[in-house]
C-alpha cells in the first residue's frame, strides 16, 4: 500500500497532466474550426475545375496533346505523403504511413516519397523504407497558403514532364468528420479528364463556351493549377484531421486522467482513514494502559 505522501504526488501529478491534456483540446478545438472552414471552402474549387478540364479536353482534343494527360507504362512513382511534425493525435499518422507501406508494396515498382512532416519520415524508417524518401519538407504550419506547396507541385510535374515519374500519387488523411479521418492515396498524374458524368456532360453541353485565347491555351494553364489546387486541398485535409485526431486524443486522456484521479482520491482516504483510525487506536490503548498503571 503506497503511503499518504505517494499518493499525494501521484494525485497533483494526474491533475497536472488533466490541466495539460484539457488545454490541448481546447487550443485543438479552435484551430479545427477554421481548418474546417479551410477544407469546405477548397473542394468546390477543386471540384469545378476537374469539370472544366474535362470539358476543354473533350472540347480541343488536346488529350493527346499536353503532357500532363499522357497515360504511360508505369516503371516509376512518386508520392507526396502528407503526415504530422506533433504527435499526441492518436493512430492518424501510423494509419497514413501503414497505407502508404501497402501502396509501395503492391505497386510492384520503384516508389519515390516526398515527405511533409517528420512523423511519417520516422515511421517509415522503422519499417525499412528509408531508402524511398527522396525529399523531406517540414511541418508548413497550421495556416498554409497555396505558395507554401508550389515548391513540392513544381519539382513533381517537372518530373512526370521529363518523365522520370510515370504517375504522382498524394497521400494524405482525408477530414470525414470529427471522428473520422480516412488515409486517402489519390492519383494526380497524369490527369484523366475523362471522369465526367453523364449528368456534368450535359451541363456543359447546354452553354456554348468560348475560351480565350483558345481551349488548348486555357488548358495547358489550368492543368498545373489544377495540381495545385488537388495537392493543397490535401495539405488542407491533412491540417483538419491532424487537429480532429488530436483533440478526440486529448478528450479521452483527460476523461482516462479523471478516471485515475478518482481511484487515486478513493485510495488515497482509505489510508489516510487507517491512518488515523491507527492512530486512535493506538491513543486509546496508551490512555488505558496509563490509567491501569
Amino acid at each position: 500500500m503506497p503511503s499518504i505522501r505517494q499518493l499525494r504526488r501521484r494525485i497533483r501529478g494526474v491533475q497536472n497532466t488533466r490541466q495539460i491534456t484539457r488545454a490541448m483540446e481546447l487550443v485543438a478545438s479552435s484551430r479545427l474550426r477554421r481548418a474546417q472552414e479551410r477544407v469546405l471552402a477548397s473542394r468546390p474549387y477543386a471540384e469545378r475545375i476537374r469539370q472544366v478540364i474535362s470539358n476543354l479536353a473533350a472540347v480541343s482534343g488536346a488529350q493527346e496533346l499536353h503532357p500532363l494527360l499522357h497515360v504511360r507504362p508505369v516503371e516509376r512513382a512518386a508520392l507526396i505523403l502528407f503526415t504530422t511534425s506533433r504527435g499526441l493525435c492518436g493512430s492518424l499518422n501510423s494509419n497514413m504511413v501503414r497505407a502508404a507501406v501497402r501502396f509501395v508494396l503492391d505497386r510492384g515498382v520503384e516508389v519515390d516519397i516526398i515527405a511533409i512532416g517528420t512523423k511519417g519520415p520516422a515511421l517509415l524508417r522503422s519499417v525499412g523504407l528509408s531508402g524511398s524518401i527522396t525529399s523531406q519538407y517540414q511541418d508548413l504550419g497550421n495556416y498554409p497558403n497555396l505558395a507554401d506547396i508550389l515548391p513540392i507541385t513544381r519539382s513533381t510535374i517537372d518530373g512526370f514532364e521529363a518523365e522520370f515519374y510515370d504517375e504522382v500519387y498524394v497521400g494524405y488523411s482525408r477530414f470525414v468528420n470529427l471522428m473520422r479521418q480516412e488515409p486517402t492515396l489519390m492519383r494526380v498524374l497524369p490527369i484523366a479528364p475523362d471522369e465526367l458524368e453523364a449528368s456534368e456532360v450535359r451541363a456543359f453541353q447546354q452553354v456554348d463556351y468560348i475560351y480565350e485565347p483558345g481551349s488548348d491555351d486555357v488548358l495547358s494553364s489550368l492543368l498545373p493549377r489544377f495540381i495545385e489546387a488537388q495537392v493543397y486541398r490535401a495539405l488542407l485535409e491533412s491540417i483538419a484531421s491532424e487537429h480532429s485526431a488530436r483533440m478526440i486524443a486529448m478528450r479521452n486522456a483527460t476523461e482516462n486522467a479523471e478516471e485515475i484521479l478518482s481511484d487515486l482520491t478513493l485510495t488515497y482516504n482509505k489510508v489516510r482513514q487507517t491512518a488515523i483510525t491507527n492512530e486512535v487506536i493506538e491513543i486509546a490503548t496508551a490512555a488505558r494502559a496509563i490509567a491501569g498503571a
